[in-house]
């Protein structure tokens, strides 16, 4: 998804729907183990409405609207960006791909913790993140843009849901976005590499490190940094917060 009033990408996809159902499917469809990771929706950022979330999560995503605010930080971040060091373990690629955002969001979830989870074997995602492992974000990036096996599977996925909506009431704390084919609204990315929390977003320019961090921790971490962002938008009430957890419960 784009920047309000930006349109810098040659290509666009329809937008992913903030849906787990839909996610669920796409990522099983790629090649993640039905039986071992699933999306859920998370209901609010309380400590009680966490708790309800099945742990342990793996990566957690978030969906916010694109505002003068949002971008302003943005910018911010980018002009800081050399003063920060990123850990080589973390997997990053850049968005060149317009409403992509999902799609990268849901790579940057999975690739963050092939360690952890068994891909199926020569599955999409199997073969993505081989093929990409070595590879720099901006090399990522046009991988993905030039893969049509990925682009036809982010169109099944983008179309699966209701197309015509552009918003549905789905909890007190958050408005549901559903997928319309100019949505001024992003999604994020936010993971846990070698003790710390990172956010992974595809129109920055490198990963961002919010602090220290555990798995154990991630969604109370992340929750806290969401909460951050939702406060600085008073304006603002269309986010949504997706986790992708593991479905035995065990620890990893």
């Amino acid at each position: 998804m784009d920047a309000q009033g930006e349109n810098p990408f040659t290509k666009r996809w329809l937008p992913l729907e903030a849906n787990p159902d839909i996610m669920n499917q796409f990522l099983w469809g790629l090649g993640l183990p039905e039986d071992d990771a699933e999306c859920y929706d998370v209901y609010g950022l309380d400590e009680e409405l966490l708790e309800m979330v099945p742990k342990p999560v793996l990566a957690v995503l978030f969906l916010y609207p694109l505002t003068t605010q949002t971008e302003e930080e943005r910018i911010q971040q980018e002009s800081l960006k050399k003063l920060q060091e990123t850990s080589d373990k973390v997997y990053f690629l850049k968005q060149t791909v317009g409403n992509a955002c999902g799609t990268i969001g849901l790579l940057h979830a999975v690739g963050n913790v092939t360690s952890d989870i068994k891909l199926l074997e020569g599955s999409y995602l199997d073969r993505f993140f081989k093929s990409t492992a070595s590879m720099d974000p901006l090399e990522r990036a046009a991988f993905l843009e030039k893969d049509g096996e990925v682009e036809v599977a982010h169109s099944v996925a983008a179309t699966a849901g209701d197309t015509e909506a552009k918003m549905v009431k789905a909890m007190p704390t958050f408005t549901l976005f559903m997928a319309t084919d100019n949505a001024d609204a992003h999604f994020i990315c936010y993971t846990c590499v070698n003790g710390e929390l990172y956010e992974l977003d595809g129109r920055k320019s490198q990963p961002i490190s919010h602090g220290a961090s555990s798995p154990s921790s991630l969604l109370q971490d992340a929750a806290k940094v969401i909460k951050a962002m939702i406060e600085k938008n008073p304006d603002s009430i269309n986010f949504n917060v997706i986790a992708l957890s593991r479905k035995s419960g065990g620890e990893y």
